[in-house]
């Protein structure tokens, strides 16, 4: 796809400190094993594509890596400067079918919601964050709307502001590409070039061919692990 964004292996910061790590981790409900035996580490400066069938696992792992839930065996660990620590600044992107989008809250105000965690701001500075990210979005227009009257490329759009609005050290992209319009679309790739010159990403979407250019690790997830060795990876690829 020409005209859009590509980060090539020069523009990338290489790897250093393992930030999230992963080992031996499974999760189970009931009967049903939606992960096992896996084990790998997100460092610093990271971008990671991950893909896999329905049903594979991918949103399950995601929840793991942000702590929304623990495994039924192994570990999560958070890492800063080389040492164990309890919290790490993430930014979260949630597929839209996971938001109740007739909560009485304005774009603004959800865009807001991600800076809660920035201590030491005044109120001028986060308004004018806000306001920034939302300029960025696209959502001049919408900022004073309720959740509930927005399209669903434009809420996912106000989903993506209230993940990025803290400059996060970690951005979880959880199928960023779902219902945003083609007007839209090459600005988000712009948008994820751009926060991965200084943000390490982890990236699910089955949206990959654009996506894949950008990221310098390529996983495919179908109940256990897979890293691909090639830059464009679909299931059918040869991984390691």
């Amino acid at each position: 796809m020409t005209g859009k964004p590509k980060l090539d292996a020069s523009s990338m910061r290489l790897p250093q400190n393992k930030m999230i790590e992963l080992d031996s981790v499974a999760m189970q409900w009931d009967n049903h094993v939606a992960l096992q035996n896996v084990s790998f580490a997100v460092n610093e400066g990271d971008f990671i594509a991950i893909t896999g069938p329905n049903g594979g696992g991918k949103t399950t792992l995601l929840r793991l890596i942000l702590r929304l839930i623990k495994p039924t065996s192994g570990r999560v660990t958070y890492r800063s400067g080389g040492k164990e620590v309890d919290t790490l600044e993430i930014g979260y992107l949630p597929q839209k079918n996971q938001i109740d989008s007739r909560f009485p809250i304005t774009v603004e105000e959800t865009v807001a919601l991600g800076l809660m965690s920035q201590k030491g701001l005044s109120k001028q500075q986060r308004r004018e964050k806000v306001a920034a990210t939302i300029a960025l979005m696209g959502l001049e227009e919408h900022a004073k709307r309720l959740i509930g009257e927005l399209s669903g490329g434009q809420l996912q759009r106000t989903l993506l502001g209230r993940a990025i609005v803290s400059n996060p050290r970690v951005l979880v992209l959880d199928e960023p590409l779902s219902y945003v319009d083609k007007a839209f679309e090459n600005q988000l790739y712009k948008i994820i070039a751009d926060l991965a010159q200084h943000t390490t990403i982890i990236l699910v979407s089955h949206e990959m061919s654009q996506i894949a250019s950008m990221a310098n690790r390529h996983i495919i997830i179908d109940r256990t692990l897979h890293e691909c060795s090639a830059e464009h990876h679909y299931i059918t690829t040869q991984c390691n």
